[in-house]
């Protein structure tokens, strides 16, 4: 069976004169050649494919794969995660990972909060804001988090995203307006603990593979899961196996709300507790990141007792039972 692997190459962009933190969504080599191994380790035969405008130009030249291993994040736009899926679609093409739909949806962290929380999972209260006038509407109780409503690992997220006043509040969406970011999600601050939950399969027939919760060392500047943090988690995070209880709750929450958005073959859900010690839904990643060493889903599923290939393996195995009859 022939894998195309279809991706964004950090060095690439890194080269265009993008900055670290614009790229920090991107791929690494060192992630492609683990999928790579791992395929190939399982008996596929693999031919890198890059980037969406790789893609197109491959397709042109009238290139077609038996599937594509998919983790492209794009560049441009709230539906850059949905392109590539969007342009194997027409070609009929199938691919690992979620459609144009779910990969929209999930970008807009306000828009997925609406649908979670009208299928009646708990997830903290919000607005969005996009001008200075928005902010005269907002009426939740202080303290508030504030992040960029449609970026990931991270981005825009500072030691300032939460804000104890309407000064504080200002301030800090006035700095991401200014660098470029436009539409923000403000959040009821959630004082508990924090997890990530791993998710593999798709609809009835995905599981979770165990959680990790996320913990400062007392070196840590702040207790914010940044930018900054992520990016050097090593020095300043630990991650550990929660007890049994809180497990179980988190786990139960966090697929229901991966089978509610119609997320497929792997990803993540991000669960933080309230005041009750109640879990809400923070955010998903249908497109987690995937480095063998570094990124949260092997991580927390190698402390569950799951190896790297039987992460790959599965997603392999969903998406070819679901697009077995597709085209």
């Amino acid at each position: 069976m022939n894998i195309g692997l279809t991706y964004d190459l950090r060095s690439d962009y890194l080269k265009e004169g993008f900055t670290e933190e614009e790229t920090a969504e991107f791929d690494k080599e060192s992630t492609i050649a683990d999928i790579e191994r791992a395929l190939q380790h399982l008996g596929y035969s693999t031919e890198r494919i890059g980037n969406v405008y790789q893609l197109t130009c491959r397709l042109v030249e009238g290139n077609r794969w038996d599937l594509v291993f998919n983790i492209c994040e794009g560049l441009h736009g709230i539906g850059r995660e949905a392109q590539v899926p969007a342009i194997l679609d027409a070609y009929k093409i199938p691919y690992t990972f979620s459609d144009p739909l779910v990969l929209s949806l999930t970008l807009h962290k306000g828009m997925t909060k609406r649908v979670i929380r009208d299928g009646g999972i708990p997830t903290p209260d919000f607005a969005i804001v996009e001008t200075g006038q928005d902010l005269d509407k907002v009426f939740l109780p202080y303290p508030l988090f504030v992040k960029p409503n449609a970026e990931g690992s991270g981005r825009g997220i500072t030691f300032n995203s939460k804000v104890r006043n309407l000064d504080e509040l200002s301030a800090t969406c006035k700095d991401l307006w200014n660098s470029g970011i436009h539409s923000l999600l403000i959040e009821t601050y959630l004082p508990g603990r924090e997890f990530t939950i791993g998710i593999l399969g798709t609809g009835k027939e995905s599981f979770t593979i165990g959680l990790m919760e996320v913990l400062f060392r007392s070196n840590a500047t702040d207790s914010i899961y940044s930018y900054d943090m992520k990016t050097n988690y090593e020095s300043f995070m630990d991650y550990e196996l929660p007890e049994k209880e809180i497990t179980s709750r988190c786990c139960e929450m966090a697929l229901n709300s991966w089978k509610l958005l119609g997320c497929r073959d792997g990803g993540r859900v991000d669960v933080r507790l309230d005041a009750e010690g109640i879990p809400n839904f923070i955010e998903v990643n249908p497109l987690a990141g995937l480095n063998e060493t570094t990124s949260d889903l092997p991580i927390l599923a190698r402390m569950n007792g799951f190896e790297y290939n039987f992460i790959i393996q599965t997603i392999m195995e969903s998406a070819k039972k679901r697009t077995a009859f597709l085209y």
